[in-house]
């Protein structure tokens, strides 16, 4: 019976010291998850004036072409992946291969039809087991990344669809709603619909473009696809640390539950071996007056 209640003891020891560690990592990525909600909102001005100049110069030249206006028909399709380096992120990673894998299935015959751009070793890996070709890869991103840090790969994707390497390119990830509640999106980048201008207040402005329209749009519509994929990035990082935060929270919770159990079946063994003694005692004393 001592054996086993000083088994009991240990592991309780060994379920709080991994409590502890789960509650620093909950805290820890609770506060990164605020940093990042942050950048992504300080990176939305810039998407949203950039969307705001292609959309006026779009919409004020008449006849414009650029290739990533134009649909084509589709031949080959390109996905830009991302995912996370590390796990501990509850279903963040599964839920975005699993609908991109689900994708790949229903539009597509053979892995001649599509490309894939993946961002992160967790799905880096998860293709490469499956011995499925990937074109360009990019890993070990910190929690608050730069767009330094994606823009060869969004560089090399939206090239290739300019070069007609593919005729349609998809970003997938999984779009931030809460701590609780990321959702796996899957959406058409290119070909670019021109974004609409909206209807403004008082007095509009009227630019001159040099050389030419097309050619600001020539350098602008790469720029602003590119943009695109640093925010989808932006909001993939909220969503990992959310689900990373709750994933712990969830952990911590239930090794609270688990030392409880312990606890009790601790004192409930304790209480056996008291009652034994106490018998055993009871017994030899009757034992010794008879």
């Amino acid at each position: 019976m001592a054996k086993g209640m000083r088994e009991i003891k240990r592991q309780i020891k060994s379920v709080q010291s991994t409590k502890q560690i789960t509650k620093a990592m909950e805290m820890v990525a609770a506060a990164k998850l605020r940093k990042a909600q942050e950048k992504a909102e300080a990176a939305r001005p810039y998407s949203e004036k950039l969307k705001e100049v292609v959309a006026s110069i779009a919409s004020s030249t008449q006849g414009i072409q650029h290739p990533m206006l134009e649909s084509r028909p589709v031949k080959k399709t390109a996905y830009l992946i991302i995912t996370s380096d590390r796990g501990l992120a509850g279903g963040y990673n599964a839920n975005i291969l699993r609908q991109v894998n689900l994708t790949l299935k229903e539009k597509h015959n053979s892995q001649d039809d599509y490309e894939l751009f993946v961002i992160g070793r967790k799905g880096r890996d998860y293709f490469r087991r499956r011995e499925i070709a990937i074109a360009s890869t990019t890993t070990d991103l910190s929690d608050s990344p730069a767009f330094a840090d994606i823009k060869s790969i969004a560089h090399e994707a939206v090239q290739g669809f300019e070069l007609a390497k593919f005729d349609e390119l998809y970003i997938c990830y999984n779009r931030f709603v809460n701590a609780l509640t990321q959702i796996p999106t899957v959406e058409k980048l290119l070909p670019m619909e021109t974004p609409e201008v909206t209807a403004a207040e008082g007095p509009t402005a009227s630019y001159e473009y040099e050389p030419s329209a097309e050619a600001v749009l020539e350098v602008l519509l790469p720029r602003y696809a590119e943009t695109l994929i640093y925010g989808a990035l932006l909001n993939g990082k909220a969503s990992e640390l959310g689900a990373k935060m709750t994933a712990m929270g969830n952990a911590t919770k239930n090794a609270s539950k688990l030392i409880n159990d312990l606890s009790l079946t601790y004192n409930r063994a304790r209480q056996a071996a008291i009652t034994q003694e106490i018998t055993e005692i009871v017994a030899g004393a009757n034992a010794a007056q008879g």
